[in-house]
Parts: C-alpha cells; sequence; structure tokens
C-alpha cells in the first residue's frame, strides 16, 4: 500500500501537529511565521550535543 493510500484510509484519525519554536526567549507556533521566517525555519540544522567527560564527579 503508498503512503497516500495509507493516509487517506486513515484520514478521520489523524490529528493536527503544530510545530513550536524558540523565538526571542518564548515558544511561538511555525504556521504562525511570514514567508521569510518559515524559510529560514527550514534552512536550520538540528543538532545533540555529546555529554561532556569534564564534568565526571
Amino acid at each position: 500500500m503508498k503512503q497516500i493510500e495509507i493516509l487517506d484510509k486513515h484520514r478521520e484519525e489523524r490529528t493536527k501537529c503544530i510545530v513550536y519554536t524558540r523565538v526571542m526567549g518564548y515558544h511561538r507556533p511555525v504556521e504562525s511565521f511570514n514567508i521569510g521566517k518559515k524559510g529560514e525555519h527550514q534552512e536550520r540544522k538540528f543538532f545533540l550535543e555529546k555529554k561532556s567527560h569534564n564534568n565526571v564527579a
């Protein structure tokens, strides 16, 4: 079954997902951004920091 068929089959079970991001110290939904800010948000790179071994007790 193709992805679009699966999405159509379960359309009534789906809910909207609102993505928030931190802007100037507070959280805002990305959907409320203007077109330029949405483009900037898509270009962001996400990463995970590795644990520091310097603070071992």
